[in-house]
């Protein structure tokens, strides 16, 4: 499994303090009928690090249960002990998930050797496929070209990165370093069509919570090497696809954009907070001028 295509990074919505199952069953809904290839419960997007162990399972159980076998479940099974994200994983695979996501250890800042263990570990515990995923800006270490293909080479279950460092000349070390068929992914919206340009073969969406037609048409077109209706494409909906993720910290924009559409409440956990007025102001403008509100 190489992942190609459009994956959605799920918001997790919430009501009076706990899953509201309804609402993710219908943003499920809108993702397959977008026509996405998979979705991502409970990584960044679905804001993990709030759930607690059972909370984190459930989601699984949920996405799992709502996609019925019509897009791929790529499970945020990840974590930064990991004994915990072993667990997490074994729980993701009883649970039917396709495949799992697994953030790079946060906090705790592992060497390159560290982080080979810590991913061979997981990829020793489980059947499922698992998408590395280095995310620097929230990790504070990035996942190294050397110790992806070190990983590719060692463990057969280890077939794809999600890249969000937001360099395109990552993309390029990653080509370089990991095998034919090593699914690469954008991390970020607006660097879809440079990624996929540069040899990346898919994207895990924030913006898909809320426009799923629209951001597997841009993949599609990026695949099939049509760059100038790609291009056309970021060019309208970029300043969208910026404000998701500039006007707050992710997931608080997506998430009050999917709940200014109507499709669940503005619900956040502690530590994240409500967006500021001011910002949540150009947040209404933006969604409106793109009539999705």
């Amino acid at each position: 499994m190489n992942f190609t295509g459009t994956h959605t990074a799920l918001i997790t919505p919430f009501r009076d303090g706990k899953v509201d199952a309804a609402a993710f069953e219908a943003l499920i809904e809108r993702q397959i009928a977008g026509g996405i290839n998979g979705i991502v419960p409970v990584g960044t997007t679905g804001e993990s690090p709030t759930l607690d162990s059972n909370e984190h399972i459930e989601v699984i159980r949920l996405a799992v249960k709502f996609a019925a076998g019509r897009c791929e479940v790529i499970a945020g099974s990840g974590a930064n002990a990991t004994a915990e994200a072993i667990e997490l994983t074994k729980a993701a695979e009883q649970a039917g998930a396709t495949s799992s996501l697994q953030v790079c250890p946060y906090y705790n800042k592992p060497s390159q050797e560290g982080l080979y263990l810590h991913y061979k570990a997981i990829a020793d515990s489980t059947a499922l496929p698992i998408m590395l995923y280095s995310v620097p800006g929230r990790s504070t270490v990035e996942i190294a070209p050397e110790t992806a293909a070190r990983l590719a080479a060692d463990c057969k279950n280890i077939t794809a990165i999600k890249e969000a460092g937001g360099s395109v000349d990552r993309i390029n070390q990653l080509v370089q370093a990991l095998p034919d068929g090593f699914g690469i992914l954008s991390g970020d919206d607006p660097l879809t069509l440079p990624f996929i340009a540069s040899g990346a073969n898919g994207l895990v969406s924030v913006a898909a919570n809320l426009i799923p037609d629209v951001m597997s048409k841009l993949v599609n077109h990026c695949l099939a090497g049509e760059f100038a209706e790609a291009l056309a494409m970021q060019k309208q909906y970029y300043p969208l696809m910026r404000g998701l993720m500039s006007l707050d910290v992710n997931p608080v924009p997506i998430k009050t954009a999917v709940a200014l559409a109507g499709h669940c409440t503005d619900e956040l956990r502690l530590p994240l907070a409500p967006m500021a007025e001011d910002n949540l102001d150009a947040l209404r403008t933006l969604l409106k001028s793109y009539n999705l509100i």
